[in-house]
């Protein structure tokens, strides 16, 4: 038996802070799967892509994500995440420049012209695309960044540009071609958009953009990363580390010479 403890909305969806599963040895996606089936009709709907989901007090996207397997006896935690509009830009900085980051929904319509129009129409910017399959998180994205950044401080670029640099190193290659067709902008396909320069500049982008933004980081590219690059298990369980799948992907990136 699981036992389910809703917090916030989640419990408007149940009308109940409690519930008992009669389930076993179900993974974090497969309970998410009955929860939906088994909600009564006439309450809130339950949005499963927006939920924090911890077991006996950890959260699972530091273990296994939605792969976590729930045993009997434990106790998970549904805690809906509120994404105000700050989640769709993220803005830092790194070696002293001004990092800005979106998320743009993928549509046929958007390929590399979309690229090259806002190049030639910020100029005081520079501009990537990176595939947000290819993205963990936040931290992972930064770390790449400050990678590239320091290679271009000490004039040790993968490229004679930074922006092929960040593509190469996200993609783990030193084949330009190899990392577009991986890692690049491809049709219906949500990417991130990264954008070096002035704070100014990047307001004016934004509201142009804003519409075709989404919250950023919100899919669970876990699996789809490490299948890619072909990361076993054992690899990761080598690594002594709270982030070991982010830490052996910066450090793809960072031996590419």
């Amino acid at each position: 038996m699981i036992t389910i403890k809703l917090v916030g909305g989640a419990k408007k969806s149940f009308n109940s802070e409690q519930l008992q599963i009669e389930k076993s040895n179900l993974s974090v996606s497969e309970l998410l799967e009955h929860l939906v089936k088994i909600k009564p009709s006439n309450t809130s709907e339950l949005d499963i892509e927006n939920l924090l989901i911890a077991i006996n007090g950890s959260d699972s996207s530091a273990m296994n994500g939605r792969d976590t397997k729930i045993s009997d006896g434990d106790v998970v935690s549904i805690i809906p995440v509120i994404h105000g509009g700050s989640s769709k830009k993220l803005t830092f900085e790194i070696e002293r420049k001004q990092i800005h980051v979106l998320e743009i929904r993928g549509q046929k319509k958007i390929d590399i012209q979309f690229i090259d129009d806002l190049r030639a129409k910020y100029p005081q910017l520079k501009f990537q695309v990176i595939s947000s399959n290819f993205i963990l998180n936040a931290s992972h994205l930064k770390k790449i960044l400050s990678i590239s950044l320091n290679a271009e401080k000490n004039n040790i670029l993968l490229s004679h540009k930074l922006e092929t640099d960040i593509l190469m190193r996200f993609a783990s290659t030193l084949q330009i071609s190899n990392a577009i067709s991986s890692v690049g902008l491809k049709p219906s396909v949500n990417f991130i958009l990264i954008v070096i320069g002035n704070k100014n500049y990047f307001n004016s982008l934004y509201s142009e953009l804003s519409p075709l933004c989404v919250n950023l980081f919100l899919k669970n590219n876990t699996l789809f990363i490490k299948k890619y690059f072909n990361i076993s298990k054992k690899h990761i369980d080598s690594i002594y580390s709270k982030t070991p799948l982010e830490d052996i992907l910066v450090e793809k990136a960072s031996i590419l010479l």
